[in-house]
């Protein structure tokens, strides 16, 4: 007797669990924005400490790093005795792997601003808060972003590992896929889990895009 089709796509597996899987994408999707958002919530006032303090720009770096290099699966496994079996954990852990990533580019785009620019501001009258904010922050805006795109799409890949912990978005279904060989269920959820990283990458281009157009002028030219 042959076997039942397995194939690696399949439409009628979409149709008939599409309930399943957009709510596995809506958690991927709401794990991946709120851990990028709350790990850049940290990382700017980090930067900018770093920054302004020099002393603690080495710390700073060094503690993100180190705590980036720990392995996924063991950051989540060491994570679930204290705060518990799903989303808790496996949103701290992606909060930490993003900090790096912020922390490093926003304090890289700092330091980049042209002093000529921050002393003739200065000069002005400008303030701490309106040189930051008026001044250094949009001359680092692409340093920051290309920060937020790698966090972001880095970030995407991550939600599937949290499955360790029961709350791994798509990676739930790809895991299940795995352990059934239901390659249409792998297939799916990997290709969704690319094309969110593609579509989140692209917004956050568009959005970088609005907020310069001084580089659009500049490209023009």
């Amino acid at each position: 007797m042959d076997a039942p089709p397995n194939p690696w796509l399949s439409w009628r597996y979409v149709e008939n669990n599409w309930g399943e899987i957009s709510d596995q994408l809506t958690i991927h999707t709401t794990l991946t924005l709120e851990a990028v958002a709350i790990a850049f919530a940290i990382a700017f006032p980090l930067a900018v400490l770093a920054r302004n303090v020099r002393w603690l720009a080495g710390p700073v770096l060094g503690t993100a790093g180190v705590l980036y290099t720990v392995p996924s699966l063991a950051l989540f496994a060491l994570l679930a005795p204290f705060t518990g079996i799903g989303r808790t954990t496996v949103l701290i852990g992606l909060v930490t792997y993003a900090l790096l990533v912020l922390v490093r580019n926003i304090l890289t785009g700092l330091e980049g601003v042209d002093p000529d620019i921050i002393d003739a501001a200065k000069g002005l009258g400008y303030g701490r808060w309106r040189l930051l904010f008026g001044v250094e922050l949009p001359h680092a805006l692409p340093s920051i972003v290309a920060g937020l795109r790698i966090a972001t799409v880095t970030t995407v890949a991550l939600v599937t590992v949290g499955v360790v912990v029961g709350y791994g978005g798509l990676g739930q279904l790809m895991f299940r896929g795995f352990q059934s060989n239901y390659r249409a269920q792998i297939a799916t959820s990997a290709l969704l889990c690319v094309v969110l990283a593609l579509a989140l990458d692209l917004a956050i281009l568009l959005a970088a895009r609005w907020l310069m157009p001084w580089a659009r002028r500049r490209r023009a030219a």
